[in-house]
């Protein structure tokens, strides 16, 4: 189908200054690619979207969502899923391997992909087990899982005790070019439920410290040196993190960070009065810890902002918090939260979505193959992965607004009473419409 989406305002972060293209102008798509960003004049589209007073963006790409299936499907199925991703402007997205079973087999990789691929919502890069089992001892095949579709290998939210085991998967992960995406979690110090400090103390609750996040980065970045590994390093929660982080950048070790949109956002007093929905991993730090998260997004030390996408069945989340299963729903609110984000921080709109696009495209890099020139961008001849929406829009969290199988997020209007700003019109994955906002009672799209 041919497409032209007209008269949107064409923003494409793009480059490393975050001064790409902001125009006004139209985009024309068939075969899946872009054919032209300009006057298209003399194209005859098959189907056109006015996109007047609406941004047209590059298709989000989030590190950090979890689709649940293979085997909790309970909580989560690919359809839902993706429609939850499709209807959040999200175009790609990165998934653990803390599946049932894990994805340690490149069978259950290829399956995974295949089913993807023919619901063709989004696209899925599946993470490998770095170790069989995520039980920390024996490495996986990681080559065979390549070969599957796997991008690079994780242990999500699992540590990895035995540090002659991590360093040999490092050193294995450098040797073929591989990246390992590791929490940085210390197994025995990060054992608590909620972050250490006055809160959890008056809440009684077991306090993670935040050495639990430094130690086991001390140990990652010292192994980095003498590896040479390439590390992404998953939702880091505290500003001595994001110290150690800046410091190892510039030192030049081959690593990246993100971090979640409920880090950057919220913190321990939110938990109030043991609210379940505000039961997540990396647990919900102190201020100063936020807005240090909050600058070191804004000037590039943290690489990309991820959904953490976590759906939470209704009978595990309605628990007393200590017993709440962790977790929230994030697809459809990563769009919505960077605006935030980058409102509250004064930042230009080409900066804002960068971390949501071009950003997390340097991460994945070559692990993206014939993608990596043009996801995440706007380019003519690239492939047609885009997201129109209305940034003067605000909209309210609900669980009825939601296409996930989860309904559960610290943002809905009864946990913050917080709207969201910006609402996305439509989505294209490679020129096909994933997702179209149903058009009001008497209106038009």
């Amino acid at each position: 189908m041919k497409i032209l989406i007209r008269n949107g305002r064409v923003i494409d972060p793009g480059n490393a200054n975050d001064r790409g293209r902001d125009e006004i102008a139209d985009i024309a798509i068939a075969s899946g690619r872009i054919v032209s960003i300009g006057a298209a004049t003399a194209f005859d589209a098959d189907r056109v979207i006015d996109a007047t007073g609406l941004v047209v963006a590059p298709g989000l790409v989030d590190l950090a969502a979890r689709l649940r299936e293979p085997g909790q499907e309970h909580e989560g199925m690919l359809e839902s899923e993706l429609a939850a991703a499709a209807a959040g402007g999200v175009t790609s997205l990165v998934c653990p391997p803390d599946t049932d079973p894990v994805l340690d087999e490149p069978g259950l990789v290829e399956m995974l992909k295949f089913r993807a691929r023919k619901l063709s919502r989004c696209r899925v890069f599946p993470l490998g087990a770095l170790t069989r089992g995520l039980q920390g001892q024996a490495l996986t095949e990681m080559a065979e899982l390549t070969e599957a579709g796997c991008i690079g290998f994780a242990q999500a939210d699992v540590p990895v005790t035995d540090s002659l085991v991590l360093l040999r998967a490092l050193q294995y992960a450098a040797t073929f070019g591989y990246t390992v995406w590791l929490r940085p979690l210390d197994a025995w110090l990060g054992k608590g439920i909620a972050a250490s400090g006055a809160v959890a103390t008056r809440l009684g609750l077991a306090g993670v410290p935040v050495v639990a996040e430094t130690v086991a980065m001390h140990t990652l970045f010292e192994l980095v040196r003498v590896t040479k590994a390439r590390v992404h390093l998953c939702r880091l929660s505290s500003a001595a993190g994001v110290a150690l982080l800046r410091a190892a950048k510039a030192e030049g070790l081959p690593v990246t960070a993100d971090v979640s949109i409920n880090n950057l956002h919220l913190t321990d007093v939110d938990i109030g009065y043991f609210n379940p929905d505000m039961r997540l991993l990396p647990p919900l730090r102190q201020g100063a810890d936020r807005d240090a998260l909050r600058a070191a997004l804004a000037d590039g030390t943290l690489d990309a902002l991820v959904s953490d996408h976590n759906p939470v069945a209704e009978d595990m989340k309605n628990l007393p918090f200590g017993e709440a299963e962790p977790g929230a729903t994030g697809l459809e609110l990563l769009l919505s939260l960077a605006l935030r984000w980058g409102q509250d921080s004064g930042l230009p709109l080409t900066t804002t979505l960068a971390r949501v696009t071009h950003g997390p495209v340097r991460v994945l890099g070559d692990a993206l193959g014939s993608l990596a020139s043009s996801a995440g961008r706007l380019v003519e001849g690239g492939v047609a992965d885009v997201c129109v929406f209305d940034p003067a829009v605000d909209w309210v969290v609900t669980p009825q607004q939601l296409a996930s199988q989860g309904k559960h997020t610290p943002f809905s209007f009864a946990s913050t009473g917080m709207a969201m700003p910006g609402r996305v019109r439509a989505t294209l994955v490679a020129g096909t419409l994933a997702y179209e906002l149903p058009a009001a009672p008497g209106g038009n799209t």
